[in-house]
């Protein structure tokens, strides 16, 4: 793969751009506006890994020494300019989405967004907690900003309410994800003296909060059903996801070792994949 094209590391960045589609389709609004709003998220992303490997490229030489910056196929000036490039891009989309919608909160959202990724990537990633929740938001709100785009575009209150909702579930299995990956990465992240949770407390206690978050966002995710956000579907597909963060909880409590840590981050992941598309099969 071209070097430029896996340093945004695509995948990644797709997830936010589901978040946006999901939005999209529970607000059945398939717009100018929303699309814009895609494609800003796919570029602010990229720009966020693109920075974040440039500030942990000693890290990834220990962890990931075959990523672009550490394996030489990117050189550190070129990384910096273009994530400041493709930060640059996604905030005229941003604005252009506020002119379309005749309101600068989308445009605000993409700027705070991109100052959040920048500082994260460069002092609050190492900060135990606050690197975490950091993504967290970030992640939670990709609904959000579809939400807005959608509502404000379609006068329509009860789509950015259901945004919120989503951005705070997303923000939870986020954090459980975030946490098993400095669990993963404890060894190069020692080197680098950050101050990750898993450094300062240990994996045990990390494994806990962990799986405390997992199985949070099991019990609670029912209640998109309960309160009529999402049909009967929802729950169907969502089992599917419980099971898997269930299952993913029991693996991080039970063993804390690295390749462990790394089973059960890829565990969350797919369990936010399989309840992102109950969000979008629940809104039929």
């Amino acid at each position: 793969m071209n070097g430029y094209l896996e340093i945004i590391r695509p995948g990644n960045a797709v997830m936010g751009v589901i978040a946006v589609i999901l939005m999209a389709i529970i607000g059945e609004d398939y717009n100018i506006p929303i699309i814009l709003g895609a494609i800003a998220v796919f570029l602010a992303m990229g720009g966020g890994n693109v920075i974040n490997d440039y500030f942990d490229h000693k890290i990834d030489a220990i962890n990931k020494p075959n990523r672009p910056i550490p394996s030489g196929r990117i050189s550190l000036q070129n990384a910096k300019i273009y994530a400041y490039v493709l930060f640059l891009l996604s905030i005229v989309i941003g604005f252009i989405i506020s002119y379309l919608v005749n309101s600068l909160i989308p445009a605000i959202i993409v700027i705070i967004s991109s100052i959040l990724m920048y500082y994260y990537a460069y002092k609050l990633k190492k900060i135990a907690i606050i690197g975490n929740l950091s993504i967290s938001i970030l992640t939670g709100l990709c609904f959000i900003f579809g939400g807005f785009i959608i509502g404000l575009e379609t006068f329509n209150n009860n789509i950015i309410i259901t945004s919120l909702y989503l951005g705070f579930f997303a923000f939870i299995m986020t954090m459980a994800r975030e946490v098993t990956k400095d669990m993963e990465d404890i060894e190069g992240d020692k080197t680098e003296k950050a101050r990750t949770f898993p450094i300062l407390y240990g994996l045990k206690k990390s494994s806990y909060l962990a799986g405390f978050l997992m199985i949070l966002a099991s019990v609670l995710s029912p209640i998109l059903y309960f309160n009529g956000i999402f049909n009967f579907y929802y729950i169907l597909i969502l089992s599917l996801a419980i099971i898997t963060f269930f299952y993913g909880a029991y693996t991080i409590l039970k063993d804390q070792s690295i390749e462990s840590a790394k089973k059960a981050s890829k565990l969350v992941k797919i369990g936010m994949m399989i309840a992102f598309i109950s969000f979008a099969v629940g809104s039929f």
